[in-house]
């Protein structure tokens, strides 16, 4: 299955999805591609909120939302939000196919889902009025926390107000802030609907055509930005290191998703990914994905050969040059830490 995975993955493109027919850098492609799946499933529920969120959530991402700069994180770009709503619209239709009718989250949970995997990284994304903070990946620790503080709003705006306490609940099923444990939700529903967006967002960004080469060249700035991959002893003073550099981040990636998917994808989040086979005639292209990044990154890190990885896709954020911006700013963070040290 690996080496099958492998060469399909060799001519899939950089901007698209894993099954290489949906464009997920395009928030329009991915609407359709959302709109015409839910349109199969609930014919008779109107979505039309959904194409104004996906208008909104453009306008959030480009800068042209009242109060708020634009994207400037390089890993949590357009695309990895993109790419985690297709997802989770995969995974919200496999799942009502798939279970028994009182089990099913029905069309307006479904709605309420892509609303959240759209904005479930708006938390990265400054606000105007603050300007301490030079870069969204500054915001790391607290961004899914701000990210429900931003749907608490939004919700409000398109007439959702009801589902607030649901949604600024299951956004926290993304991130790190919470333990499942102080995830609070009334109905086996609504932790059902957590499941499936924080099930999107991990195979989707794993299941990325270039996983690896972002791990090592986006997100690593952004953890050392977010104070993740060094930061401060608050007793000594000195700095105390995680990830000395991207290619730590990438040898620490197979113990990362092997824990995750103990964790979340198969512990509280119940193996709901195994749905999508009723999709796709008893295949999962984003477990297929995920599987051929770690054995082709096993190989690599077997070898060192790293120039291997030798992807430089595109990123989508609404600065011209973000790569470059968020490495300088990183690299002047280390220099403080280290000049601290």
């Amino acid at each position: 299955m690996l080496a099958r995975s492998a060469r399909t993955m060799q001519y899939r493109r950089n901007d698209y999805d894993v099954t290489n027919t949906i464009q997920v850098s395009s928030p329009e492609s991915v609407r359709r591609a959302v709109r015409e799946l839910y349109a199969q499933t609930w014919p008779y529920f109107s979505f039309d909120r959904l194409d104004i969120a996906f208008a909104d959530f453009e306008r959030l991402f480009q800068g042209k939302y009242p109060g708020y700069h634009g994207c400037d994180t390089v890993y949590h770009d357009m695309q990895h939000s993109l790419d985690g709503t297709l997802a989770a619209a995969r995974l919200c239709v496999a799942h009502d196919r798939a279970v028994r009718s009182e089990q099913r989250i029905g069309p307006e949970r479904a709605m309420l889902c892509i609303i959240c995997a759209l904005f479930h990284d708006s938390g990265y994304i400054r606000e105007l009025e603050n300007s301490r903070i030079r870069n969204g990946a500054e915001l790391t620790l607290s961004h899914v926390s701000r990210g429900a503080e931003f749907l608490a709003r939004y919700l409000r705006v398109i007439d959702l107000g009801e589902w607030i306490p649901v949604a600024t609940q299951i956004i926290h099923f993304t991130g790190y802030e919470l333990s499942f444990d102080l995830i609070h939700l009334d109905s086996a529903l609504d932790r059902t609907t957590g499941h499936l967006l924080g099930t999107a967002d991990l195979i989707a960004q794993m299941s990325d055509r270039c996983y690896l080469e972002k791990c090592r060249d986006r997100l690593y700035p952004e953890f050392v930005l977010g104070g993740i991959a060094v930061s401060e002893d608050a007793t000594t003073g000195g700095a105390k290191v995680k990830y000395s550099s991207g290619l730590d981040v990438l040898r620490g990636t197979p113990e990362f998703v092997r824990s995750i998917w103990g964790s979340h994808l198969d512990g509280e989040f119940g193996g709901v990914y195994r749905h999508l086979e009723v999709l796709f005639n008893g295949q999962n292209p984003y477990v297929d994905a995920i599987e051929s990044h770690l054995s082709y990154l096993s190989e690599i890190l077997r070898t060192e050969h790293w120039p291997l990885l030798r992807r430089d896709p595109p990123c989508f954020t609404w600065e011209k040059n973000p790569v470059q911006n968020i490495r300088s700013l990183a690299l002047d963070r280390l220099k403080t830490l280290w000049a601290k040290a």
